[in-house]
């Protein structure tokens, strides 16, 4: 078993990485710093938005990078805060880029 990341620094790592590559993003929502699940929204400014969420692949036992929601930026937003309203540990992270570029399939981005 593969021990986990703490939430707070891989939102720091990712965020880092994200401004090296010259790709704006912001955190929206803190959540816990130990074990919060982490949303990543990516608006690619011409009101259309995606939203991404790590979850468990049964094949591999790994963790991949799913689409949560899809669609004009207000119906996503509004996906994004039901689930903060459920889960208040959730991280929100917002992504502006127009060439939809988020890096969460690099190398240790894309799993755990």
């Amino acid at each position: 078993m593969t021990a986990r990341l703490a939430s707070g620094l891989w939102v720091a790592a990712y965020l880092a990485r994200l401004q090296a590559a010259a790709i704006p993003a912001y955190v929206t929502a803190r959540g816990d710093d130990t074990a919060g699940a982490v949303v990543v929204k990516l608006a690619t400014l011409d009101g259309q938005a995606r939203a991404f969420e790590r979850q468990t692949d049964f094949a591999t036992g790994g963790r991949r990078w799913t689409v949560l929601a899809e669609g004009a930026e207000p119906e996503v937003d509004a996906v994004l805060r039901r689930g903060r309203a459920r889960d208040p540990d959730l991280w929100l992270i917002e992504i502006e880029d127009r060439q939809g570029r988020t890096l969460l399939d690099e190398p240790g981005l894309s799993g755990d």
